[in-house]
């Protein structure tokens, strides 16, 4: 397979780290880096473009990466073209990042609400706005956009979406094999991926959506002939994923399948790390809390000791819960099935009337933007 190309940044093998709000941060994406022997491309959690142009402090936090990054790429999420542009051009006057990908693919309600995220392809123009003002800006910088199939099925936006990004000069394109409406559950559309890419041969298309082994990313490029995958939920307590991934793609080596001891020693570096990013242990082993039921599935531990272990407050009470379990207990069989949020269909909340007209660019509001808008 060919090396995934993303501007100047060669990708080999050509694997891509999904953007997951409370998740990609600094300390994810080093442990998926460490897997993966630094190879692939990890992008940061979603930044909120006006949020970035205000300095928020929160979002300053978010967008730092460790020296070993390399290329750093951000994603942002934005609805207005000017504050988009703005964004982008902040990050490559002061070089911030390497690569810029661009959010339309989230189906969160308060974000759809809005206007925003996998609502806002349906809007042409405005889309087309938004990529035009986020190239213009960017310098030598590539700048990439990753959506879903439309809001619903009766309202399909993809393919639309992919002629506008080419012609305004995106370099690649990620696509989510679902609409807004589906959020998370069913299955994957991987025909729609192998449609778009028949549709735009000039840029690279990747897919995502399902894959939760390196067997699954192997077999979407085969039935769809995309350039590379993303990989989102099916990394969740699975940060070695990653290393199967390379060695998938280079045909060398076999897969992980961890011991419980080997996984206990991940979950407890993961929440050092953690805690090391925020400058203080508690927080950290705090915003570990909900990483625990993806490490331990499959594992024979208890409905109790997963509660101890969810609500740890320290490194130190976090170990010793650990080495009162059966650290002995080898890969669980059937282990590597779906994980994180996996709702079905939902109606999707869009703004008043914005189903009207797809080329009206009204109806996106400032409070769209909001630092905590998203997702």
């Amino acid at each position: 397979m060919t090396q995934l190309q993303i501007g100047p940044h060669a990708v080999q093998p050509p694997v891509v780290l999904a953007p997951m709000a409370g998740i990609t941060n600094a300390p994810f994406r080093t442990l998926c880096r460490e897997f993966s022997g630094g190879k692939g491309l990890f992008v940061s959690e979603m930044i909120t473009t006006r949020a970035l142009v205000e300095r928020n402090e929160k979002t300053m936090q978010l967008i730092h990466f460790d020296e070993t990054e390399k290329p750093r790429s951000i994603q942002l999420y934005g609805v207005d073209p000017d504050t988009v542009g703005k964004a982008v051009r902040m990050i490559a006057e002061e070089d911030l990042a390497d690569h810029i990908d661009l959010n339309f693919g989230c189906p969160v309600p308060k974000v759809t609400r809005k206007g925003g995220g996998s609502a806002l392809p349906y809007k042409r123009h405005l889309l087309r706005s938004i990529l035009r003002e986020a190239v213009a800006n960017a310098g030598d910088l590539p700048v990439t956009m990753k959506m879903r199939k439309g809001i619903d099925d009766d309202h399909i936006t993809y393919l639309d979406a992919g002629r506008i990004a080419v012609e305004e000069g995106v370099t690649a394109i990620a696509l989510h094999g679902r609409t807004a409406a589906q959020h998370y559950g069913g299955t994957a559309d991987w025909e729609a991926i192998a449609r778009l890419k028949e549709a735009v041969p000039e840029i690279p298309v990747l897919g995502n959506g399902d894959i939760w082994s390196a067997e699954d990313a192997l077999r979407m490029v085969r039935e769809t002939g995309c350039d590379g995958v993303v990989v989102g939920r099916g990394c969740l307590g699975r940060p070695w994923l990653f290393g199967d991934l390379v060695a998938a793609f280079e045909g060398t080596g076999t897969y992980a399948e961890p011991t419980f001891k080997e996984v206990a020693a991940v979950m407890l570096r993961h929440a050092t790390l953690l805690g090391e990013w925020l400058g203080d242990e508690a927080r950290g082993v705090i915003d570990f809390r909900k990483h625990v039921a993806w490490y331990t599935k499959g594992f024979a531990i208890g409905s109790e000791a997963r509660k101890k272990l969810a609500i740890a407050s320290s490194l130190d009470e976090l170990d010793a819960l650990m080495s009162e379990l059966d650290l002995d207990q080898p890969w669980p069989a059937g282990a590597d099935g779906p994980r994180g949020r996996t709702s079905g269909r939902n109606r999707v909340v869009l703004p008043d009337g914005w189903l009207d007209d797809p080329y009206d660019r009204t109806g996106v509001t400032a409070d769209a933007e909001l630092d905590t808008s998203g997702g």
